[in-house]
């Protein structure tokens, strides 16, 4: 193709403007991505929903209901979702936007916007080791370090998210890094399925997920008794146990410790009060106009 007349009469891109053809590209071969995968991406079909059952689909309704508008639900869907599966799914996305009349867009825009919410398939413990500042300083990026090295099945150390062992069988376990656990008094952290383990080392934690291997659960330094990542996201969800006795033990466990309230113990030991509010507040100062 020769060169063609432009704008203003000027000619540019003398040669020429294609390239010679040649042999087809194998896509799936210069991928990253595996075959699968590729195929995933590229085939249209429709989730299979079978794994929602009558009882989750009872459940989403009872979730819906809670609510003036339905599509406020979605928070607590997920994790419903979630709670069968071990992570999001694309059913999972599918189920939600049915049930709440939303598209599998506006659902999946929440759920990969949230760290919560997991789009690979979970162990049966999600691992939640605090590596933001104070925690970090403390020794909490050993503590990951330490772990993911550990948990590894081939001497490569884990990544974020990453699973050691098959996901959702018994003792298998998700490692993942965490943005602050609110829990800087007692650092460095973490989490066993969002429940504390504090005032953690290097050694102490390859205990801990040693013996969530071996099938046990350690009790947490405080907060609700141990159990596994799909029941805790049904209670996330909204729904507990019928049990009274099992309600009131994930409910009443012990949440402050005493380095949380040392503060306000030296308050009362000392007489400190905060001052009283006035009965009418001051006036906002007058803004000059310009």
């Amino acid at each position: 193709m020769s060169t063609g007349a432009t704008y203003g009469g000027s000619s540019v891109g003398a040669g020429e403007t294609y390239a010679a053809g040649g042999p087809d590209t194998d896509l799936n071969a210069a991928s990253p991505l595996s075959t699968a995968e590729n195929e995933a991406l590229t085939t249209l079909s429709t989730p299979d929903l079978s794994v929602f059952g009558p009882d989750i689909v009872a459940k989403a309704a009872e979730q819906i209901s809670r609510y003036p508008e339905s599509r406020s639900a979605l928070l607590p869907m997920l994790h419903l979702v979630q709670s069968v599966e071990g992570y999001v799914s694309q059913a999972g996305i599918e189920f939600c936007a049915r049930q709440l009349n939303l598209t599998n867009a506006e659902v999946a825009a929440v759920a990969t916007f949230y760290t919560m919410y997991k789009r690979r398939p979970c162990g049966e413990h999600l691992v939640s080791v605090c590596t933001n500042t104070l925690c970090a300083v403390l020794g909490g990026d050993a503590i990951y370090k330490r772990l993911t090295e550990h948990l590894s099945d081939d001497g490569t150390p884990l990544k974020h998210e990453d699973t050691s062992g098959t996901p959702g069988e018994p003792g298998s376990i998700t490692i993942e890094h965490a943005e602050c656990l609110a829990a800087c008094d007692l650092g460095p952290v973490l989490q066993v399925n969002y429940e504390f383990y504090d005032n953690q080392t290097p050694e102490s934690a390859v205990e801990l997920v040693d013996a969530l291997r071996r099938g046990e659960k350690p009790a947490p330094t405080r907060g609700a008794p141990l159990t596994d990542l799909r029941t805790v996201e049904l209670e996330l969800a909204g729904f507990y146990p019928e049990d009274e006795a099992d309600f009131r033990a994930r409910i009443d466990g012990p949440s402050a410790a005493v380095e949380t309230l040392r503060g306000a113990k030296l308050a009362a030991d000392r007489g400190w009060t905060a001052p009283a509010m006035p009965e009418k507040a001051p006036e906002l100062p007058e803004v000059e106009k310009k």
